[in-house]
């Protein structure tokens, strides 16, 4: 077996949220969710098959998002897997939906941070074992970064 990192491209002002999957019709659902979740999202969406003729199906109403969704899949190289890539929404927005998406086995993150993905890569074929999401902890909050946080969350209207 062998293990590997790849890096998934997240295009500027974009988030993404990776995940399995397990259904033809992921992509359509997938789909559906988004656009009557967050009408305004710019969005691409891509998964894999896993079996028949293990294709990367693709969706989305931004084909150059949608572009970028299949090349990350291309780059992971595992079945089972779905990429969507947002624009003009968060993941917030679209999260729980998604999670409740009966085609939905789990989510491995959903971020704007820089990814690596880990795969593990056998005679049969390739899985994702887990994500890197962002940085490693550089030390705990302070009173005054838990005022900017609180702040900053008012500030975007999450909080009153």
């Amino acid at each position: 077996m062998e293990i590997k990192t790849v890096g998934i491209e997240i295009p500027e002002g974009c988030n993404v949220v990776l995940g399995q999957t397990h259904f033809i019709k992921t992509a359509e659902d997938l789909y559906e969710i988004i656009v009557t979740s967050v009408p305004q999202a710019r969005f691409g969406l891509a998964f894999t098959e896993a079996s028949g003729p293990c294709l990367i199906r693709a969706e989305g109403n931004d084909p150059a998002l949608t572009e970028v969704c299949v090349k990350n899949l291309q780059a992971v190289g595992a079945g089972h897997v779905f990429c969507i890539l947002l624009r003009e929404a968060y993941p917030i927005n679209i999260l729980n939906r998604v999670k409740d998406c009966p085609e939905v086995c789990r989510i491995f993150c959903a971020t704007a941070n820089p990814v690596e993905v880990v795969v593990a890569v056998t005679g049969q074929g390739a899985g994702v074992l887990g994500v890197v999401d962002g940085f490693s902890p550089k030390g705990v909050e302070s009173d005054e970064d838990r005022r900017k946080r609180k702040e900053f969350l008012r500030k975007i209207g999450y909080k009153l």
